[in-house]
């Protein structure tokens, strides 16, 4: 009992711990809003231009339009480009951010006052370093003693203007917020990897397939959250752009997928209608079989796939939430732990597709939401299930313990607490089996109480219980590695000794059978003294316990029909030769 309340306070204030840490993390990524920076948008202030295929590089617009949504860049060119106004601020120490990779080649012109350009660029498998922890490209306009008055972007082949987000923040600033961003997204990316591997540790353990989908998903997660923050960009720089982006979405589906297969094979049967269960799984097939051709596509309708996809997410984690509240209603345990994981995952998605999050969090938006709840989800299951793990792991070891008491209870004479004959004969079997071939003698005692019926008959049955015990405790102290004891029934008793000299037997069956006749038993039996008789074998051979026995029960019989309070010995061939070379008493 004390293990197990050790346990769950060590769960809970770990529990705790966590939800402590990832509160306080999304508490400073909410307080640390860009205050300085600028969003940027199509028609607020960036204006565009296109072309249909990709353009030369020393082509440039005629003209831009500042209103209405681009259209047919996705084979080809899109510029955008943006007036600073004057006065507002000193655009002499600016840096550009930019949240989207899914295109071939980006140029960024900074134009100055005084005419001048300076042009930088990245292309896709090549970002130079251009790139920031947090899925970001920062451009720094070069210092000039003039400030900037515009700029130009040049996107070939980009995938969807819409996903395309960008800040205008002051050279420090930019510093202070992609070093932060990265601090951050690095503890989310270390929760993730400690979940990932507890889990997959977990699901080699216990071999359950909840936990095995719980552990692909915690591992998927963390693949994804390395390609969007492009850590992986440090070991694999050629990934760089539209494949990073690509590989995210895809397995940004796959972990919808396998987040739901965790958590509808966790429920059990009894708790969730079929009918229900298929429809979370359906759903969540919907979502991988739309999200991986759509993690291919580099042009065609992306942006109304997109919606499509993301209108089927919505659903599949309305579905799930469906399974968890039947299962919850119906007393599930699972449902229970099910329901703290994936509360801030639902609310996190589902409110992103409501507001927009682009220009929060430093500018990491709905992306840095989802890797701190997935952070959140792993941390929960993992000690939800170490929970479970623990309690189950108690209840074994309780049954454990339960069936060795049992065993041992089996093999225990519950009068004297000596071993039964079932005990006794496993107890020798090992002794004999331990034995060299020849060269170590073991012997044999059968011990009885002599006239014990007359003590049943006279002063009853309690009396003679009382006597056996008296007895047994007595025997008991002589059980020892090489001394087996225990009672065979009724009012007999037996020893098994090895490594023993015939004299020393002799010896110790003549001091035994002394001992037990001064037993006092007190008025119980009317201060009548009991005595034995014993029968005692010894082979210096390894010999089979029946032989032992039969030796050993004919010299008992021989000692009781002497007179009884005595012993008597028979010994095979070797034994009998070594008692005539060696003294009676050593």
């Amino acid at each position: 009992m004390n293990a197990r309340i050790l346990i769950r306070g060590l769960s809970r204030h770990g529990l705790a711990i966590c939800c402590a840490m990832l509160s306080i993390a999304l508490l400073i990524l909410g307080g640390a809003q860009p205050a300085r920076a600028e969003l940027l948008r199509i028609g607020d202030p960036l204006c565009h231009a296109v072309s249909r295929s990709i353009a030369p590089d020393d082509t440039r617009p005629s003209h831009f339009v500042c209103n209405g949504d681009p259209d047919g860049y996705q084979k080809g060119t899109l510029w955008l480009h943006a007036a600073l106004p004057q006065g507002s601020r000193d655009h002499e120490d600016l840096s550009l951010i930019i949240h989207s990779s899914r295109f071939d080649r980006l140029v960024v012109r900074f134009i100055y006052r005084d005419g001048a350009v300076e042009q930088q660029h990245v292309r896709s498998g090549n970002f130079g370093t251009y790139w920031r922890a947090g899925g970001q490209l920062a451009f720094r306009a070069p210092y000039r003693d003039v400030p900037v008055v515009a700029f130009t972007l040049r996107f070939d082949r980009v995938a969807s203007a819409h996903l395309l987000r960008m800040r205008l923040v002051e050279r420090g600033e930019e510093a202070t917020q992609t070093t932060g961003l990265a601090t951050l997204t690095g503890a989310a990316l270390v929760l993730l990897i400690v979940g990932a591997i507890y889990n997959a540790s977990l699901a080699l353990a216990v071999r359950q397939q909840h936990a095995g989908w719980q552990a692909a998903w915690a591992c998927c997660m963390v693949i994804w959250g390395a390609c969007w923050s492009q850590l992986h960009l440090f070991f694999f720089p050629s990934m760089a752009g539209a494949v990073s982006a690509q590989i995210c979405t895809g397995l940004s589906c796959l972990a919808i997928t396998l987040a739901t297969l965790s958590a509808v094979t966790a429920l059990e049967k009894q708790h969730l209608d079929a009918g229900l269960r298929r429809t979370a799984l359906g759903l969540t097939a919907s979502v991988c079989a739309l999200g991986i051709p759509l993690s291919l596509m580099r042009s065609g309708p992306f942006d109304m796939l997109g919606n499509l996809l993301g209108f089927l997410v919505l659903a599949n984690l309305a579905a799930v939430a469906s399974c968890i509240g039947q299962a919850w209603r119906r007393g599930s345990s699972a449902a229970r732990s099910l329901g703290g994981a994936w509360a801030l995952p639902m609310i996190v998605l589902a409110s992103t597709s409501f507001f927009d999050a682009d220009a929060m969090f430093w500018g990491g938006g709905s992306q840095i939401l989802v890797l701190f709840a997935a952070a959140w989800q792993t941390l929960w299951l993992s000690a939800a299930a170490s929970r479970a793990h623990a309690r189950l792991r108690m209840e074994r070891d309780v049954a454990r313990l339960a069936e060795a008491k049992a065993h041992e209870l089996a093999r225990r004479d519950v009068l004297t607490g000596l071993p039964n004959r079932r005990g006794f004969m496993e107890r020798t079997g090992r002794m004999l089996e331990g034995l060299p071939v020849s060269g170590a003698l073991v012997a044999l005692l059968l011990i009885d109480v002599d006239w014990f019926k007359s003590i049943n008959d006279v002063y009853g049955h309690e009396a003679g219980d009382h006597v056996l015990a008296a007895m047994g405790r007595c025997i008991a102290q002589h059980e020892n590695s090489s001394c087996a004891v225990c009672r065979l029934g009724g009012e007999e008793f037996a020893m098994m000794v090895t490594g023993a000299e015939v004299g020393n037997i002799e010896q110790f069956a003549q001091t035994l059978r002394g001992t037990l006749a001064d037993l006092s038993h007190g008025d119980i039996i009317g201060n009548r003294m009991m005595t034995v008789s014993i029968g005692v074998t010894a082979s210096a051979s390894r010999v089979d316990f029946g032989t032992l026995y039969r030796l050993a029960d004919e010299a008992l019989y021989d000692a009781k029909r002497g007179g009884r309070d005595q012993i008597a010995i028979r010994l095979d061939e070797w034994a009998g030769a070594s008692r005539n070379n060696r003294p009676l008493f050593a």
